[in-house]
């Protein structure tokens, strides 16, 4: 068989500790040159013909689903158990690296009927060969134990695969989490400990499951929580997700009755969706150096190929048994005994159920130049792959492989023995018997079937890892003060260009900001529209119709538009906000003047053509069926009308997308009206930065844009004010099985134009608007329930919404809610901002401005806000000065005008079958329950 050998182990056993990537590899002997003339083959005697070894089994598959598979062998009073769950580090999700592994600890830490380490019965029993494993594909547990221990076995895994979850705690998880953390320093502390991660992250792109290693990182696993456990069980250790083989000292019949007996009331566990294979060959050679604290520099080489099923890998074992796998190889006669360059040798396949990896190594000789190394092993493969093997070489290759496998089966169970061999195959392939397929691909192979697969998959696609001894680096003496943290002096001053405007023939202003730096010119429509213009019409209008400007002009069909601006090195986009609307492009200077009639033609004469309508169409729906699924999207969708009442241009979705019946009801003509009330030149300011002057941009913007009129009466929005609601309300929308719950409180808050919104951004920043704010702080670093909570103030014309956001886990919801409330009415009453914490804000707002305005983007955004709020043009200028000036009374008279925590609009998002009952019992408020379409259900 191939080697499919585990990565992680339960229990530090020989066979497990001293597991490294050479393990996988045979060693080397000296071989024939097949270009030179060997000895005829009448001089050699005829080899005798390999045995036929057989496993013979019975198969059963129980009614939960559990595949049960026996072998009879009656030469020693024991049974080999061996059990093998289809879930491997393949089956984690981004984030949760190296958890099958820390499952497998977990399940040798007792059941709910057995409260105790699992080892201690079966040592009693005088058990051998047991351990647990877990590898890209498939983790296991095994033992052998004394034929009238057998029963203890079965009912010892049958009550962990069956009864575990009770018998999981905080503490065990911690623990086990420890020691598989220190699993990972002591491999990695290993000479090449690391060389296995370097390779599958080269060798398998971002997204394979096999990208990551099976140990996982430092980082997923401090971050695995009891929940992210139970759930693991509750999907992949289900009966119908297991192959149980007893191999030894029983009877079919026997085994059936036990395993129904032990096994039969535990639940099949949930459909697992399964990949077949992913190979994911690469046409490309690539090139990776690892540094690492080891004697001697050892060059790798490795090619994706087939997964372990495939009749490939079987000939690709022949392959790397003849290169580099034994003593007779020709790496190692080359290498080690000719030449004398490198000190050991290996090659083989490492086979996994999606793919596999064939790898040839060297250790390099002191003193040798590692590239004469890398030159000669690859020499000797495309030797291989050109001229094939001898007769003599494959037959001895084949001897070897079937030599190895006989002496594996002479054991029943352990990591080789035939119950692993009926495991892996029943798990890999759904045939025990599929060794046998395996061995006669062997038997069958031709020198020339040998050499077409080696073609196939070694010519093209290698990836090199050299692996270098870390250098013998020596640290200075000590040259820095320990004993604090040096203070800053000053801080550098802020550079902010300074405004200057005019206006266009039409009266259109410009406002433009120069920059020479770069020679970039970036420039923006800004319209006094947005998602607030829909007010009146099919909601989304407005982001639609921006979007439409994109597809296409009435001289240009939408490809054509788009290959222009690629042709004039364009980076534009067209869409809306909540108050306005804009057409921004960065432009580069050499390409302005040609520009600038394309950009007239997007303005000025869209094409809002019904077939690029009809495909948008289709895509815009399909992101507002996303925005119902994600919980932080839908709660956008249903605050807003919460907060601002009907009737307001405010109360819409804040993710500007519509609804499915309005933009399913949109047509071409209401994106004319929109464009004929909203995209005018009396409604619009021309922000320019970048490298330009007046002198230069207003010919020609007046030479494109200077005739531009607007018809009509100019459209308005209601933005007035209203009223917060006369008590706190509380709405909940079901989610069933979510992952997490999401909590949404909102209040309305004044305009982004009120005299003190600095001071309203600094009380923001105290209570949730850094990393460091108090909700924050108590949620994900005191209490860890939450990855991040935070509240913020999207700007806004009219009264803003005041939003605070605390995805939390789903049972620990009415305790976030309960502590979200109290640092609400804290922050006003018993523990208002402190001055330390508005000091805090206060300098790293300050600190921040040199770095806010880097790019011309940045100072774009800012142009935007004293446009569409109305601030001087000195605003950036003389922002430290106005930060710097906010009193500590100030921002908390700012708190308590904001914070209002008897009035607050509370929409919490989940599985409501965990969560309702707990959230009603704080009584936050009137509960209601709502649809995804915030519609009132019971």
């Amino acid at each position: 068989m191939k080697k499919i050998a585990p990565v992680a182990c339960a229990l530090m056993l020989p066979a497990c500790a001293n597991l490294q990537l050479g393990d996988l590899h045979a060693t080397a002997e000296p071989y024939e040159d097949p270009v030179a003339s060997p000895a005829p083959s009448s001089a050699r005697p005829a080899a005798s013909p390999l045995p036929v070894v057989d496993i013979p089994f019975e198969r059963t598959v129980l009614p939960n689903g559990l595949t049960l598979v026996v072998h009879e062998d009656h030469k020693a009073p024991i049974v080999a158990v061996s059990i093998w769950y289809h879930v491997g580090s393949k089956d984690e999700k981004p984030g949760k690296t190296g958890f099958a592994h820390l499952f497998e600890h977990l399940m040798f830490q007792g059941s709910e009927n057995f409260k105790d380490e699992f080892f201690k019965p079966f040592e009693k029993a005088g058990a051998t060969d047991m351990n647990g494993t877990t590898w890209l594909d498939r983790t296991n547990y095994f033992e052998n134990v004394p034929t009238t221990a057998l029963d203890m076995a079965l009912w010892m895994e049958s009550d962990r695969m069956g009864h575990l979850l009770g018998a999981i705690d905080q503490k065990l998880l911690d623990e086990q989490r420890g020691v598989v953390q220190n699993e990972k320093r002591q491999g990695e502390n290993q000479p090449y400990g690391k060389v296995m991660e370097s390779l599958l992250r080269a060798s398998f792109p971002e997204g394979h499951p096999y990208h990551h290693t099976t140990i996982g990182s430092m980082e997923d696993l401090n971050a695995a929580s009891l929940a992210d456990v139970k759930e693991w069980f509750r999907q992949y250790y289900g009966a119908a997700n297991v192959t149980l083989v007893l191999a030894g000292d029983i009877t079919p019949a026997a085994a059936r009755d036990k395993a129904q007996k032990y096994f039969g009331d535990i639940p099949p566990g949930p459909p697992v969706v399964r990949r077949v294979q992913w190979v994911a060959p690469r046409a490309e050679d690539t090139r990776d150096t690892l540094q690492d604290r080891v004697a001697q520099v050892r060059v790798m080489h490795s090619w994706n190929v087939p997964r372990a099923a495939a009749a490939d890998a079987d000939l690709l074992d022949l392959v790397a048994e003849i290169l580099g796998g034994s003593s007779a190889s020709r790496l190692d006669a080359r290498l080690v005994h000719r030449d004398r360059i490198a000190d050991r040798v290996g090659a083989g396949v490492q086979a996994y159920e999606l793919a596999s990896l064939f790898t040839v190594d060297a250790d390099v000789k002191q003193g040798t130049d590692p590239a004469k190394v890398e030159a000669a092993l690859q020499e000797e493969l495309q030797r291989l792959i050109d001229h094939g093997p001898t007769a003599e070489e494959l037959e001895r290759a084949r001897t070897t492989h079937a030599a190895g496998f006989i002496r594996g089966i002479e054991r029943i169970g352990g990591f080789s023995g035939k119950a692993a061999v009926l495991a892996a195959c029943q798990v890999y392939e759904g045939d025990p018997a599929c060794y046998r397929r395996e061995l006669a691909t062997i038997a069958a192979a031709t020198p020339r079937s040998v050499q077409q697969a080696a073609r196939r998959w070694l010519s093209q696609g290698r990836h090199t890892l050299v692996v270098e001894p870390y250098p013998p680096y020596l640290a200075g003496p000590a040259g820095a003060d320990r004993k604090s943290v040096p203070a800053i002096p000053k801080f550098p001053d802020l550079s902010f260009p300074a405004l200057q405007r005019a206006k266009l023939k039409n009266g259109m202003p410009v406002v433009l900001a120069e920059r020479h730096d770069v020679p970039l010119v970036q420039m923006q429509f800004l319209f006094d529209a947005g998602y607030a213009a829909d007010q009146g019409r099919k909601l989304g209008t407005s982001s639609f119709t921006m979007a439409m400007l994109a597809e296409g002009t009435t001289s240009l069909p939408s490809l054509a538009l788009k290959a222009r601006t690629e042709q004039l090195g364009w980076s534009w986009s067209a869409g809306s906000g909540l108050d306005s609307s804009y057409v921004g492009v960065s432009l580069l200077k050499a390409r302005l003047k040609e520009s600038l009639p394309l950009l007239a033609d997007v303005l000025l004469h869209p094409a809002f053509d019904a077939g690029e309508m009809e495909r948008l169409r289709g895509q815009w729906l399909a992101g507002i069926a996303q925005e119902k699924t994600d919980p932080e999207s839908l709660a956008e969708r249903v605050l807003p009308p919460l907060l601002y009442g009907e009737g307001h241009a405010y109360a819409i979705p804040f993710t500007g997308s519509g609804t499915p019946e309005s933009i399913r009801s949109l047509a071409v003509d209401d994106l004319r009206a929109f464009q004929r009330d909203w995209l005018r030149p009396d409604n619009a300011t021309l922000l320019v930065v970048g490298d330009t002057t007046l002198k230069e941009l207003l010919p020609l913007l007046d030479e494109q844009f200077g005739a531009w009129r607007a018809s009509g009466e100019r459209s308005r929005k209601n933005v007035a004010p209203v009223a917060p609601p006369p008590a706190a309300r509380v709405y909940l929308m079901d989610k069933p099985d979510a992952e997490q719950t999401v909590i949404l409180a909102g209040l309305v808050a004044p305009s982004s134009r009120a005299p003190n919104h600095l001071e309203i951004a600094t009380m923001n920043g105290v209570l949730g608007g850094t990393f460091t704010s108090r909700i924050n702080m108590n949620l994900r670093e005191d209490k860890h329930w939450s990855y991040g909570a935070h509240s913020g103030l999207p700007g806004a014309v009219g009264q803003r919404p005041f939003l605070i956001n605390a995805p939390v886990q789903t049972d620990r919801t009415a305790e976030s809610l309960k502590e979200i409330a109290r640092e609400i009415a804290d922050f006003t009453a018993a523990r208002p901002p402190t001055a330390d914490e508005i000091a805090r804000i206060k300098a790293k707002d300050v600190r921040q401005l040199p770095g806010r305005f880097e790019t011309g983007a940045a100072v774009m955004g800012a142009l935007a806000g004293i446009v569409l709020y109305e601030r001087p043009d000195d605003y950036v200028q003389t922002l430290k000065a106005r930060t710097e000036a906010q009193t500590e009374d100030a921002v908390r008279r700012a708190a308590k005008e904001v914070v209002l925590p008897q009035q607050l609009t509370w929409v919490i998002i989940g599985d409501l079958a965990k969560i309702e009952t707990g959230v009603r019992a704080l009584r936050l408020g009137e509960v209601r329950v709502l649809d995804a379409d915030g519609r009132p259900v019971r």
